[in-house]
């Protein structure tokens, strides 16, 4: 069975600039900026291609992509019965397209919107608030 060998990791972090206070100690450390993308929210940062973790630093003060990503999870968490869908779909565009990420991410696009309108839905109902951040 295929399985994407990666660690998504997100970061809040103050300010992005002045950037160099950021990239410099992730480099240190074997991170690689990515700048090429198109994102302004986030700031993308890999390790070496032997490695296995991306890190995406979020602007601490910015709610959207911070927001929908820690929605997603405690969605997710609370409802069970939405993992099987996710892992199934994930199985089948990992296997479909194997050497394609872009298009691996883009199958993936419908669905997770649709869990995060049943997660809005969730969140109005329970009262759900993001988690203060430590940033």
């Amino acid at each position: 069975m295929y399985q994407k060998p990666i660690i998504d990791i997100q970061v809040s972090v103050v300010a992005f600039e002045p950037i160099e206070t950021i990239t410099e100690p992730l480099q240190e450390i074997g991170y690689i900026w990515r700048r090429g993308n198109s994102g302004l929210a986030k700031r993308y940062f890999r390790e070496s291609p032997a490695t296995s973790a991306h890190t995406s630093m979020c602007d601490a003060s910015g709610a959207g992509t911070k927001q929908r990503a820690l929605l997603f999870r405690d969605y997710m968490r609370a409802h069970v019965e939405e993992h099987a869908p996710y892992v199934a779909l994930k199985r089948a565009l990992a296997e479909r397209y194997r050497n394609d990420r872009a298009a691996y991410t883009d199958g993936k696009k419908d669905h997770l919107w649709a869990v995060i309108r049943r997660a809005n839905g969730w969140a109005a109902d329970v009262g759900w608030l993001p988690p203060p951040s430590d940033a």
